[in-house]
């Protein structure tokens, strides 16, 4: 496991794993959102960003966690570990309103100090049609690389807590 990508809908989980992945195996977290963000929630431009991508991407290691899906299709390529957390819609609404409150106002650790967290309907939307519109994409590409990529996805927080707790064994 030296390129490690996490992918799954908004409030599932990702960067809050992939802080917890980094802290067992010591290697180059970076958080999507964190690169793609400008001030005041500028958006990257296509072009620079898959550009952007695929520099982060040839680095010898990292944990990658987002989304993203105009550029999946490099981090697939250059991944070794796909971690797709498939929770429930509920769950992650939840967690995202959750975050929304926590953090109104404020940047979170995981995103562009100068994008303070705020309340959008629309992101909500994004979040509740989140399976059913990309659920199915991402399980297609997924299976499209089973054998050639170690993929583990996991639908509870118990699944990815029972993986990290046996990663650390293994680093004992």
């Amino acid at each position: 496991m030296k390129k490690i990508m996490l992918i799954g809908c908004c409030g599932a989980g990702k960067s809050t794993l992939s802080r917890k992945l980094h802290d067992i195996i010591k290697i180059e977290l970076i958080h999507l959102d964190k690169e793609y963000w400008q001030p005041n929630w500028t958006e990257t431009n296509k072009a620079e960003w898959r550009k952007k991508v695929g520099d982060l991407t040839d680095k010898t290691e990292w944990i990658i966690d987002g989304n993203y899906g105009g550029t999946m299709d490099i981090r697939i390529e250059k991944a070794d570990t796909i971690i797709y957390l498939d929770y429930p819609t509920w769950k992650c609404l939840w967690r995202v309103l959750f975050r929304t409150f926590k953090h109104f106002g404020q940047s979170r650790p995981d995103m562009n100090s100068e994008c303070k967290e705020r309340f959008s309907l629309e992101f909500l939307h994004y979040v509740a049609t989140f399976r059913q519109k990309q659920g199915k994409k991402i399980a297609t590409k997924l299976k499209a690389k089973a054998g050639e990529k170690a993929i583990f996805i996991f639908r509870h927080d118990n699944e990815a807590e029972l993986f990290l707790e046996n990663l650390k064994k293994s680093k004992i």
